[in-house]
């Protein structure tokens, strides 16, 4: 689908919305074509080995006494599972939740750190703060307000679990069989302390490597209040830059997280 130029622009308020005393901001939407960055939920909706699954249910489906087809559903899942936002309090103690986290670190430009040829090699790899200066060398500086895509190649595996997180196994005892690549600790310390980057996201279960058990990445990027997008679909299709992202999750009040519809507009002026 292909989005016309000029077509419409989002009105976002600075900070929280609800917040009467915010400003005013217009983020104009490029033209392009849309990419969907976001997995289906349903059966085979990948989750962290101790999460509780994504369940559908049938109230009812058919036709009614009156003659007319009618269809409604319930669902139950956790918070974080398929494609999904990490809201910076999931690690960092009264920071924002998912409802509070700024549009505008939402909706906003792009990048793709390519680092599928070191996750070819070693499942285990952690993107390196080199890795992101190897980008900004051949692309130039990471704008502030950039949401970062880290491109693993994992996301062909997805739903596999075997292959996509390294075991199929549930419960506690398969946390220590999980096998995927992240975010080095020191490059998301370098991220915060060196760039304002609005958000960051991967095409794997976590920001933090599958055999992580301190989880630094995670609490290192939330202390700054830069929410984590994980289990992103299709980022082979994007290019390294030239792209907006409008990633808005389910906004559960004082949620940890929560399942994300995440769209690219990628322009054709890249």
């Amino acid at each position: 689908m292909k989005v016309p130029a000029l077509l419409f622009s989002l009105a976002l308020f600075t900070g929280v919305a609800a917040n009467a005393g915010a400003q005013r901001r217009t983020i104009p939407i490029p033209s392009g074509t849309i990419v969907d960055l976001s997995y289906p939920f349903d059966s085979s909706t990948v989750y962290w080995p101790t999460a509780e699954a994504f369940h559908l249910e049938k109230d009812f489906e058919g036709t009614t006494d009156k003659g007319y087809y009618y269809s409604a559903y319930r669902y139950s899942a956790a918070e974080h599972g398929g494609t999904h936002i990490d809201a910076p309090v999931h690690f960092a103690q009264g920071k924002n939740s998912v409802d509070a986290i700024p549009l505008e670190q939402l909706i906003a430009p792009g990048i793709v750190v390519d680092v599928t040829r070191q996750c070819a090699q070693n499942p285990d790899y952690l993107v390196t703060a080199i890795d992101l200066q190897n980008w900004e060398r051949r692309n130039g500086r990471i704008a502030d307000g950039t949401i970062v895509f880290l491109r693993t190649g994992f996301g062909r595996s997805y739903p596999d679990p075997k292959r996509y997180l390294g075991t199929d196994q549930r419960g506690a005892a398969a946390v220590a069989g999980l096998h995927f690549p992240g975010l080095h600790p020191k490059a998301a310390l370098w991220l915060t302390q060196n760039r304002k980057i609005g958000a960051i996201g991967l095409d794997t279960a976590s920001i933090d490597y599958g055999q992580s058990t301190l989880f630094e990445s995670h609490r290192t990027l939330f202390a700054s209040n830069i929410p984590a997008l994980e289990n992103v679909a299709n980022l082979d299709r994007l290019p390294v830059r030239g792209f907006s992202v409008i990633a808005l999750p389910m906004k559960i009040k004082a949620g940890s997280g929560g399942p994300l519809r995440i769209v690219a507009i990628v322009s054709a002026r890249r």
